[in-house]
């Protein structure tokens, strides 16, 4: 049966399982054999990292064919335009070329844990927040994209993919789903989170 496990990864976490450099890595969190990350957050972004053992699986994933939602919540220095708001949902020219249209909008200060260091604050720039969904993966694209319309990412957290959410978990908690579908997962929590 395919292996499937949603992890909160922490911030200044790498999303891989060894580091020669002696960084904290995957393998500080999880210790389930023979699953690998479908996709990578960046170490300063935080957030749900899907992992599987099934390499078809990873590649649906990860894949901007397949149209899988990556759902960010994005803390943002200063309060976005509407126009800036409807670039980010058309499509940024970034050096890398046009980025596909997102789903943006923003949000209330959404329910999430204190980050570790806190983020940087200015006392006379406020901070907003977006939700933002996108369909490709490209390095960094989400900060590329909100600094190309002059709202700097401050705090990035990923907390969909596809169906699956990061809903329940602590950062550095996991869970495996005993069922490979994204539409239809039934969770079985591990001994961590008992």
């Amino acid at each position: 049966m395919t292996k499937l496990i949603l992890f909160n990864k922490p911030f200044g976490v790498l999303t891989q399982f060894t580091d020669k450099s002696g960084r904290p890595t995957l393998a500080e969190y999880i210790p389930v054999k023979n699953v690998y990350p479908a996709g990578r957050l960046d170490r300063d972004s935080e957030g749900l990292v899907v992992l599987t053992d099934d390499g078809k699986l990873q590649h649906q994933i990860t894949d901007p064919e397949f149209k899988l939602t990556k759902t960010y919540w994005v803390q943002v220095e200063g309060k976005p335009s509407h126009d800036a708001i409807n670039q980010l949902q058309l499509g940024i020219n970034l050096n890398d070329g046009m980025t596909r249209p997102a789903d943006v909008r923003l949000i209330p200060p959404p329910e999430v844990w204190e980050r570790n260091p806190p983020i940087r604050f200015r006392a006379n720039i406020p901070t907003s927040w977006l939700e933002i969904g996108v369909r490709e993966g490209r390095n960094r694209l989400i900060r590329r994209m909100t600094a190309a319309v002059g709202f700097p990412t401050l705090r990035l957290i990923r907390c969909k993919i596809g169906e699956w959410s990061l809903e329940g978990l602590a950062p550095g908690q996991w869970r495996e789903i005993t069922n490979s579908s994204a539409q239809n997962s039934q969770f079985v929590e591990n001994e961590e989170l008992l």
